[in-house]
């Protein structure tokens, strides 16, 4: 990624709202509904979504994660699910909700089997279940998700090559040299069931065999790549009983070596990793602290590391970068506005966030960015106002710094 003497960059951490017009089209897709017309819809829609970005000035545009269905062949409901459309060796789960399954830890072990109810949900389960408490989510049925019954090969090819091309398309028409694309980490992707590998070690190193393909489609293609890892960090709050962070970061280790193995041979400079800790609105009382990740996320063989430093929860942690170097060449994509809260940031605290850190690795070393994806997390109104705040206040920081 390239580092900046002359202002502060900005950027999103993925999902950007839709159009009504695209959340449409995919809801008649997953419905089973031919969409003649889809693909012009899809195109449009990233190049109405890339111009936005260029309105409001931001300094690295996305896609808004347009080209990720969400829903694919069977409504999933979850941000990742696009990647079970791109693998070939996955069934539907005929057990039921296979996603819910338990996760134990016992000392010096952590077994994790799929998705378990979050501590957080449980700590809180009045709230939850309370419809004027503001976190309430009505209950619903959620079809299974896919398990590996097979071995897994990626066979999305076609599919992300249509992403770069409207990528592509976007950027050259507004202006823009650069831009992101995101993609699933192995880590993350290896949280469904494994009926096939002998271990879930195996299971999470074929996913970075898998995921390399993608990976190296949207290098090639001049971009950057965004790698989305939130396993690292919220996997903690799913596991029961809590395990110790010892056996925590030893679990999640396997995971950031997994993801190195998937980067080898690729440029890795441009490749930004995102942690987060779930964009589900929740007290987050159950959240592992920054300061037990980041030197494995230090670890990560990548140019840059994206996570939350604007929700209420997480905001102190700005600290830990006064005693944690930032490697030689490397750049922090913190968050300065957040997805948690239909606040809208000030500019001047956004430009206060963005100097503690430009103090600690460097004005040139930080590119401004978001929490986590606002697409689905706040109005699309606030969504865009926030994005502004964002680029107003990285102008008042580089005032300042430079």
């Amino acid at each position: 990624m390239q580092h900046s003497d002359s202002f502060i960059q900005t950027t999103t951490a993925g999902s950007l709202p839709r159009t009504e017009t695209l959340i449409d089209a995919y809801s008649r897709r997953v419905d089973g509904e031919e969409v003649p017309d889809f693909d012009r819809l899809l195109a449009d829609g990233v190049g109405e979504v890339v111009a936005h970005q260029r309105e409001v000035g931001l300094s690295i545009p996305g896609d808004g994660e347009y080209g990720k269905s969400m829903a694919c062949a069977v409504d999933y409901g979850a941000w990742w699910s696009y990647i079970f459309d791109r693998v070939d060796g996955l069934e539907i789960d005929d057990r039921g909700d296979a996603f819910t399954a338990d996760v134990q830890s016992t000392p010096g072990h952590i077994r994790l089997t799929g998705f378990a109810h979050r501590r957080d949900r449980t700590v809180f389960a009045d709230a939850y279940a309370d419809p004027e408490s503001g976190i309430y989510t009505k209950p619903k049925k959620r079809n299974p998700f896919p398990k590996a019954s097979g071995p897994i090969h990626y066979v999305g090819q076609g599919q992300v090559a249509r992403d770069l091309a409207n990528f592509r398309a976007a950027l050259d028409t507004s202006g823009y040299d650069d831009g992101f694309i995101t993609a699933l980490s192995p880590g993350s992707a290896a949280r469904i069931t494994n009926d096939h590998y002998a271990s879930e070690e195996e299971f999470i190193w074929a996913w970075a065999d898998v995921l390399h393909e993608e990976y190296k489609a949207i290098l090639d293609a001049g971009l950057t790549l965004q790698i989305d890892d939130p396993s690292i960090a919220e996997n903690f709050d799913q596991i029961t009983p809590e395990p110790s962070v010892a056996d925590y970061v030893a679990f999640t280790r396997t995971r950031i070596e997994a993801l190195n193995h998937a980067l080898e041979g690729l440029d890795q400079d441009r490749v930004r990793l995102h942690i987060c800790w779930g964009s589900w609105h929740g007290p987050h009382t159950t959240d592992l602290e920054f300061r037990h990740l980041i030197d494995l996320v230090l670890e990560a063989n990548v140019g840059g590391y994206s996570f939350e430093a604007a929700n209420a929860r997480h905001e102190h942690e700005w600290t830990v970068w006064r005693d944690h170097r930032l490697p030689d060449g490397k750049m922090i994509l913190p968050g300065v506005v957040s997805h948690a809260t239909n606040v809208v940031e000030h500019p001047e605290l956004v430009a206060q966030r963005i100097e503690r850190f430009a103090g600690l690795v460097g004005r040139e070393n930080v590119i401004a960015s978001t929490d986590c994806g606002l697409g689905g997390r706040v109005h699309p109104h606030i969504a865009w106002a926030k994005l502004q705040s964002l680029a107003e206040g990285a102008r008042i920081a580089t005032e300042r710094l430079f």
